[in-house]
């Protein structure tokens, strides 16, 4: 009797697993990721029991915890001064939930400070991972919250501990050996019901905490969209992401349930505890990745979009030297001269020593209008009290040149002795049309360091203009180094071999140029910058190319 009484609760055991995996079957593409999940999910509920039975005392946990996070921090000691204040940041916010979990443990947060790592996790006995990816898709401090609630959660419900436990026994690892764990095991995320677990309480922890809920609302609605793209057969990834990015995300969705189900059981956990949606807080920090955005679309040559991303920065954090530069460059490079000047003055407040930014400032008012650009650098001068140290009188000496005033200037040119400055000099004496007088500078400049790239392109400019072209050709086959790979030098021996009349190798150069410096299409720009023969050039040849194009077409 016993026999088929055992036999009859073990039928209606396998009955209820195939009724309850049909109910919960997720139709995944076959690859190695499934099978590896499948293993992982197996391992998991194998090793689940018997560690429930076998629980760490929280001393043990926080222990394994500590060892851990010194493993995983070790080598990022010197942590740059923007990372000290988001993790800051991190540890004001977390210390506004520590009082309400559940567990009475040593919570610290810590900041991974690497834009493709959109993701947090957490490490047994309080420790916080958030990553600068999933940061900056936030832009309230009440999303914040809730990503940390929901860390917090893992650790308060023990999940942290079990993983440990599971790994422990699966690797067969003594107890001190445990902080051979990889961080990638914590990342992975947990079971199903485990991470809506912990949607569920970590929002509860931030509303306790006086954040609203929406905050976790609008996390997971931001996944929504990224899932929906990554699903897209015709993937093109948001400007933010890139397509490493989304791989990596790939397997966050992988591993957790989908966003519209979290965002419905928010919504439902809204309804039943008649939570009050209240304003959300700006996240303090969010201007740091506005700026990163910013100086990726400026790299990407998308000025607009760039100068647009730093305004957005400055508006939330105004004392930015990195925003105003990347605005100052975005707003130069689509011919907004004035605009220019004027962020390279904010930016010379804040940092007034830097001769860089000097010597944009004067280059931006002459762009601007050459005419008046000297007694603006001067009103300038006067105004903050500047004497000509070596940072403004090379600037100034070239703005009074194109005022026609070259005395100063030819006091100055037997006075340096520095290539960098005899190099700066020269090419204001380009923007003068004294080209032999900006031969001899740059010529100069080059004797003292030979592998200046920027003053031996400078250099073949002044030689095309006094009609030696094979000399400029010279100059610029012989130029090496990072800046002699970039589109200048390119555009350079395009007009070169224009005036040369090798048209087909000079439009081959002029396209290289234009790909990788759009400006050169711009003729207000190039016009502030190069002479009127070499801005004809630069035109004839888009011309040229233009016709080219159009004669392909069938």
């Amino acid at each position: 009797m016993r026999q088929w009484l055992a036999l009859s609760v073990i039928l209606l055991m396998c009955v209820a697993a195939i009724w309850q995996g049909e109910r919960n079957r997720v139709d995944v593409p076959a690859s190695p990721a499934a099978i590896l999940h499948l293993i992982a999910d197996t391992e998991q509920e194998l090793t689940r029991m018997p560690v429930r039975f076998t629980r760490l005392s929280d001393q043990e946990e926080i222990a394994i915890g500590n060892e851990m996070a010194r493993s995983y921090d070790a080598g990022n000691e010197r942590k740059s001064e923007q990372t000290k204040e988001v993790e800051a940041y991190l540890n004001q916010v977390g210390a506004r939930l520590v009082p309400f979990a559940h567990r009475k443990l040593p919570y610290r947060f810590h900041y991974i400070p690497e834009t493709g790592f959109i993701n947090a996790f957490a490490l047994p006995g309080g420790h916080v991972y958030v990553g600068e990816g999933l940061l900056a898709l936030m832009d309230s401090e009440d999303e914040l919250a809730s990503v940390i609630g929901h860390e917090m959660e893992h650790i308060d419900h023990y999940h942290c501990a079990e993983r440990v436990q599971q790994e422990q026994a699966l690797r067969k690892l003594p107890l001190g050996g445990l902080v051979a764990i990889p961080m990638e095991v914590f990342e992975a995320g947990y079971s199903k019901d485990q991470e809506l677990e912990a949607d569920r309480e970590g929002t509860r922890l931030a509303v306790k905490a006086g954040y609203s809920a929406n905050g976790a609302i609008r996390m997971f609605a931001t996944f929504q969209r990224l899932y929906e793209e990554w699903q897209s057969p015709a993937m093109n990834p948001a400007d933010e992401l890139s397509r490493v990015t989304y791989e990596t995300l790939a397997g966050y969705f992988r591993s957790h349930p989908l966003p519209s189900e979290r965002i419905q059981q928010i919504n439902t956990l809204i309804a039943s505890e008649h939570w009050e949606l209240k304003p959300e807080r700006d996240l303090e920090v969010a201007y740091i990745f506005w700026t990163q955005k910013a100086l990726r679309a400026l790299e990407a040559h998308r000025y607009a979009d760039a100068a647009s991303l730093a305004t957005q920065s400055l508006k939330l954090h105004a004392a930015q030297p990195r925003a105003l530069r990347v605005l100052a460059q975005a707003q130069f490079a689509q011919a907004r001269f004035r605009d220019a000047a004027d962020s390279c003055h904010e930016l010379l407040k804040l940092e007034p020593s830097d001769s860089g930014a000097t010597n944009s400032f004067a280059m931006a008012l002459a762009a601007n209008n050459r005419g008046q650009a000297f007694g603006e650098f001067q009103d300038w001068r006067e105004g903050e009290k500047r004497a000509l140290s070596s940072d403004v009188r090379v600037p100034y000496a070239g703005l009074a040149l194109l005022a026609g005033n070259a005395e100063f200037a030819a006091q100055l040119r037997s006075q340096l002795t520095d290539p960098e400055l005899l190099g700066q000099l020269g090419w204001w004496y380009y923007q003068a049309k004294d080209y032999r007088a900006a031969e001899e500078l740059l010529e100069n400049a080059l004797q003292q360091r030979p592998g200046g790239a920027t003053f031996r392109i400078h250099l073949a400019w002044a030689q095309i203009e006094l009609d030696r072209l094979n000399d400029a050709l010279e100059t610029l086959n012989t130029a090496y180094g990072e800046d002699a790979a970039g589109p200048e030098r390119t555009m350079a021996r395009a007009v070169t071999e224009w005036r040369a009349q090798q048209g087909d190798a000079a439009l081959s150069d002029y396209e290289a140029a234009l790909a990788g410096q759009p400006e050169w299409a711009n003729p207000q720009w190039v016009s502030a910058l190069y002479s009127s023969k070499a801005a004809t050039a630069v035109e004839t040849l888009q011309s040229e190319q233009e016709q080219r194009r159009k004669s392909r077409r069938p």
